[in-house]
Protein backbone atom coordinates (compact mmCIF):
# COMPACT_ATOMS: atom_id res chain seq x y z
CA UNK A 1 0.00 0.00 0.00
CA UNK A 2 1.26 3.12 -1.04
CA UNK A 3 2.29 5.53 1.74
CA UNK A 4 1.65 9.32 1.81
CA UNK A 5 3.59 12.25 3.27
CA UNK A 6 2.05 15.61 4.55
CA UNK A 7 4.41 19.11 3.81
CA UNK A 8 3.38 22.48 4.23
CA UNK A 9 5.29 25.15 1.76
CA UNK A 10 5.26 26.82 -0.91
CA UNK A 11 6.34 26.42 -4.78
CA UNK A 12 9.76 28.22 -5.30
CA UNK A 13 10.06 27.68 -8.80
CA UNK A 14 8.78 25.12 -11.62
CA UNK A 15 9.67 23.84 -15.03
CA UNK A 16 7.94 21.37 -17.81
CA UNK A 17 8.92 17.78 -18.23
CA UNK A 18 7.35 15.91 -21.06
CA UNK A 19 4.41 16.94 -22.62
CA UNK A 20 1.97 17.20 -19.89
CA UNK A 21 4.37 17.07 -16.46
CA UNK A 22 5.96 19.78 -14.56
CA UNK A 23 8.76 19.92 -12.29
CA UNK A 24 8.50 21.44 -9.10
CA UNK A 25 10.94 23.03 -6.57
CA UNK A 26 8.87 23.35 -2.79
CA UNK A 27 10.47 24.97 0.37
CA UNK A 28 8.56 23.03 2.83
CA UNK A 29 8.38 23.27 6.68
CA UNK A 30 8.90 19.64 7.64
CA UNK A 31 11.56 18.51 4.99
CA UNK A 32 13.35 21.24 3.99
CA UNK A 33 13.70 21.97 -0.16
CA UNK A 34 12.08 19.20 -2.13
CA UNK A 35 12.05 18.01 -6.05
CA UNK A 36 8.36 17.29 -6.68
CA UNK A 37 6.96 16.04 -10.04
CA UNK A 38 3.33 16.75 -11.02
CA UNK A 39 2.36 14.54 -13.10
CA UNK A 40 -0.51 15.63 -15.74
CA UNK A 41 -0.81 19.22 -14.67
CA UNK A 42 -0.10 20.63 -17.80
CA UNK A 43 -2.85 19.01 -19.84
CA UNK A 44 -5.62 21.24 -20.46
CA UNK A 45 -8.58 21.01 -17.58
CA UNK A 46 -6.21 19.29 -14.95
CA UNK A 47 -7.27 20.61 -11.38
CA UNK A 48 -4.10 21.20 -10.56
CA UNK A 49 -2.52 23.60 -13.49
CA UNK A 50 -3.23 26.22 -11.02
CA UNK A 51 -2.05 24.73 -8.11
CA UNK A 52 1.19 24.32 -9.74
CA UNK A 53 2.89 27.91 -10.48
CA UNK A 54 5.35 29.38 -8.15
CA UNK A 55 4.32 31.44 -5.00
CA UNK A 56 1.27 28.72 -4.62
CA UNK A 57 1.52 27.80 -0.95
CA UNK A 58 -0.33 25.44 1.15
CA UNK A 59 -0.68 21.76 1.75
CA UNK A 60 0.89 18.97 -0.59
CA UNK A 61 0.18 15.55 -0.41
CA UNK A 62 3.03 13.20 -1.60
CA UNK A 63 4.50 9.68 -2.27
CA UNK A 64 7.80 9.21 -2.29
CA UNK A 65 9.86 7.94 -5.78
CA UNK A 66 13.41 6.99 -6.30
CA UNK A 67 15.20 10.39 -6.41
CA UNK A 68 11.95 12.30 -5.75
CA UNK A 69 8.79 13.39 -4.54
CA UNK A 70 5.71 12.88 -6.85
CA UNK A 71 2.51 14.86 -6.11
CA UNK A 72 -0.78 13.08 -5.09
CA UNK A 73 -2.87 15.75 -3.95
CA UNK A 74 -2.54 19.42 -3.15
CA UNK A 75 -4.78 22.19 -0.93
CA UNK A 76 -3.46 25.45 -2.21
CA UNK A 77 -4.61 28.36 0.59
CA UNK A 78 -2.63 31.19 -1.02
CA UNK A 79 -2.02 31.72 -5.08
CA UNK A 80 -1.06 35.30 -3.95
CA UNK A 81 -2.83 36.60 -7.52
CA UNK A 82 -2.89 39.61 -6.98
CA UNK A 83 1.03 39.58 -8.70
CA UNK A 84 -0.32 38.58 -12.04
CA UNK A 85 -1.02 42.44 -12.16
CA UNK A 86 1.82 43.77 -10.30
CA UNK A 87 4.89 43.96 -13.10
CA UNK A 88 7.46 45.19 -10.32
CA UNK A 89 5.96 43.08 -7.68
CA UNK A 90 5.94 39.98 -9.21
CA UNK A 91 9.80 40.18 -10.06
CA UNK A 92 10.65 41.27 -6.47
CA UNK A 93 8.83 38.06 -5.11
CA UNK A 94 10.76 36.11 -7.75
CA UNK A 95 13.76 37.28 -6.46
CA UNK A 96 12.54 36.03 -3.03
CA UNK A 97 12.13 32.76 -4.10
CA UNK A 98 15.37 32.84 -6.39
CA UNK A 99 17.03 34.10 -2.62
CA UNK A 100 14.97 31.44 -0.80
CA UNK A 101 16.41 28.75 -3.17
CA UNK A 102 19.43 29.72 -2.98
CA UNK A 103 19.80 29.22 0.78
CA UNK A 104 17.59 26.10 1.28
CA UNK A 105 18.63 22.45 1.43
CA UNK A 106 16.65 19.20 1.37
CA UNK A 107 16.19 17.85 4.84
CA UNK A 108 17.43 20.98 6.71
CA UNK A 109 14.99 22.89 9.49
CA UNK A 110 14.04 25.50 7.22
CA UNK A 111 11.11 26.42 9.05
CA UNK A 112 11.79 30.08 10.06
CA UNK A 113 12.85 30.70 5.78
CA UNK A 114 9.50 29.73 4.98
CA UNK A 115 8.30 31.69 7.72
CA UNK A 116 10.26 34.63 5.95
CA UNK A 117 9.34 34.05 2.48
CA UNK A 118 5.87 33.73 3.54
CA UNK A 119 5.14 37.08 5.15
CA UNK A 120 8.06 39.17 2.65
CA UNK A 121 5.61 38.14 -0.62
CA UNK A 122 2.56 38.73 1.89
CA UNK A 123 4.25 41.99 2.18
CA UNK A 124 4.86 42.73 -1.34
CA UNK A 125 1.56 42.72 -1.82
CA UNK A 126 0.39 45.66 0.51
CA UNK A 127 0.02 49.30 -0.87
CA UNK A 128 1.45 50.68 2.30
CA UNK A 129 4.76 49.04 2.00
CA UNK A 130 7.53 50.61 -0.14
CA UNK A 131 9.09 47.49 -2.27
CA UNK A 132 12.69 49.24 -1.49
CA UNK A 133 12.20 48.43 2.02
CA UNK A 134 10.36 45.34 1.62
CA UNK A 135 13.62 44.17 -0.27
CA UNK A 136 16.12 45.45 2.30
CA UNK A 137 14.30 43.96 5.09
CA UNK A 138 14.27 40.28 3.16
CA UNK A 139 17.90 40.51 2.28
CA UNK A 140 18.82 41.24 5.92
CA UNK A 141 16.73 38.94 7.95
CA UNK A 142 17.61 36.31 5.25
CA UNK A 143 21.15 36.55 6.44
CA UNK A 144 20.13 36.36 10.01
CA UNK A 145 18.17 33.54 9.21
CA UNK A 146 20.64 31.56 7.70
CA UNK A 147 23.21 32.24 10.56
CA UNK A 148 25.56 34.86 7.82
CA UNK A 149 24.59 38.54 9.55
CA UNK A 150 28.06 39.75 10.01
CA UNK A 151 26.67 43.30 11.55
CA UNK A 152 27.05 46.89 10.13
CA UNK A 153 30.40 47.40 8.36
CA UNK A 154 33.34 48.97 11.02
CA UNK A 155 34.50 51.31 8.20
CA UNK A 156 31.62 52.90 7.57
CA UNK A 157 29.41 55.60 9.46
CA UNK A 158 25.64 55.05 9.44
CA UNK A 159 22.64 57.35 10.64
CA UNK A 160 20.73 56.32 14.56
CA UNK A 161 18.02 55.52 12.71
CA UNK A 162 19.37 53.25 9.90
CA UNK A 163 21.20 51.44 12.55
CA UNK A 164 18.39 51.23 15.18
CA UNK A 165 16.47 50.24 11.54
CA UNK A 166 19.14 47.04 11.13
CA UNK A 167 18.74 46.09 14.78
CA UNK A 168 15.07 45.58 14.80
CA UNK A 169 15.38 43.63 11.65
CA UNK A 170 17.71 41.76 13.53
CA UNK A 171 16.01 41.26 16.60
CA UNK A 172 12.20 40.99 15.38
CA UNK A 173 10.22 38.31 15.04
CA UNK A 174 9.53 37.37 11.32
CA UNK A 175 5.59 38.02 12.01
CA UNK A 176 6.08 41.32 13.30
CA UNK A 177 9.33 42.74 10.44
CA UNK A 178 6.83 44.52 8.39
CA UNK A 179 5.73 46.93 11.12
CA UNK A 180 7.60 50.40 10.41
CA UNK A 181 8.57 52.99 7.19
CA UNK A 182 11.48 54.98 7.24
CA UNK A 183 12.95 58.36 5.62
CA UNK A 184 14.30 58.13 2.30
CA UNK A 185 18.12 58.82 3.77
CA UNK A 186 17.54 55.75 5.67
CA UNK A 187 16.35 53.92 2.58
CA UNK A 188 19.24 54.83 1.12
CA UNK A 189 21.44 53.79 3.66
CA UNK A 190 20.02 50.49 4.27
CA UNK A 191 19.92 50.02 0.01
CA UNK A 192 24.00 50.55 0.13
CA UNK A 193 24.27 48.07 3.21
CA UNK A 194 22.37 45.06 1.31
CA UNK A 195 24.27 45.62 -1.62
CA UNK A 196 27.52 45.26 0.45
CA UNK A 197 26.28 42.24 1.82
CA UNK A 198 25.13 40.95 -1.73
CA UNK A 199 28.78 41.32 -3.29
CA UNK A 200 30.09 39.68 0.03
CA UNK A 201 28.25 36.55 0.29
CA UNK A 202 26.50 35.82 -2.90
CA UNK A 203 28.67 33.94 -5.73
CA UNK A 204 26.06 34.43 -8.96
CA UNK A 205 23.57 37.14 -10.19
CA UNK A 206 20.16 36.91 -9.38
CA UNK A 207 18.32 36.81 -12.90
CA UNK A 208 14.93 37.97 -11.25
CA UNK A 209 17.01 40.80 -9.35
CA UNK A 210 18.35 42.10 -12.45
CA UNK A 211 15.08 42.01 -14.15
CA UNK A 212 13.57 43.93 -10.84
CA UNK A 213 16.38 46.54 -11.09
CA UNK A 214 15.22 46.85 -15.07
CA UNK A 215 11.77 47.47 -14.10
CA UNK A 216 12.29 49.53 -11.12
CA UNK A 217 14.34 52.19 -13.58
CA UNK A 218 11.84 51.58 -16.22
CA UNK A 219 9.20 52.93 -14.00
CA UNK A 220 6.56 49.94 -14.27
CA UNK A 221 4.41 49.23 -11.38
Amino acid sequence: MREFVLVNGMILETGPVSDYDRRLVVLTKERGKITVFARGCRRPGNKYMAATNPFCFGTFKLYEGKTAYNLADVEITHYFEELRTDYEGAYLGMYFLELASYYARENNDEVELLKLLFQSVRAIIKPNLDNALVRAIYEIKALVVNGLFPGLPADKQYLNATQYAVDFIVRTGVEHLYTFAVTEEVQKELTQLCDIYRKRFYDREFKSLKLFDELKALGYN
